[in-house]
């Protein structure tokens, strides 16, 4: 049962970033600057309250699950994988939104769109690790 609820969490919060990455961003970048700054401003207040709910049982979970399994190498490395999906969002897109949180819409910062850029790129390496570690606890449980 651990199993899977470890393999839905992962799955859940790999899917979540996918859709961020793949979906929202690009159709954020077609948008007028001041249309993107509202919709960037609206998503980063949703998201500060879905992510965090998806996140803390997903790494529970997957803590849970590597403690109570055999051990296997692809789930160390989906832990792995995971903790650097930590780290990328609690030293480059989490201190990046927190800015954005505080923007004026009508009035955004010079440079915002260069800010939104780096959290792009930050965050493709986010995303890929939060969907290696739904692989390799996936093809664990196989």
């Amino acid at each position: 049962m651990l199993t899977i609820a470890c393999v839905v969490l992962l799955g859940l919060l790999a899917g979540e970033e996918l859709i961020i990455k793949y979906g929202v961003q690009p159709a954020l970048a077609t948008l007028p600057d001041d249309a993107h700054v509202r919709a960037r401003i609206a998503l980063v207040k949703r998201m500060k309250v879905v992510v965090p709910a998806l996140i803390l049982p997903a790494v529970a979970a997957a803590v849970a699950h590597l403690a109570t399994a055999d051990n296997d190498p692809l789930r160390w490395a989906g832990l792995a994988a995971l903790v650097a999906f930590l780290l990328f969002s609690a030293f480059g897109t989490v201190p990046i939104n927190m800015q954005v949180d505080g923007w004026d819409p009508a009035a955004p910062p010079p440079g915002w769109r260069a800010l939104a850029e780096r959290w792009a790129r930050i965050d493709l390496y986010r995303s890929s690790a939060a969907v290696l570690a739904f692989v390799l606890f996936t093809v664990a449980a196989l």
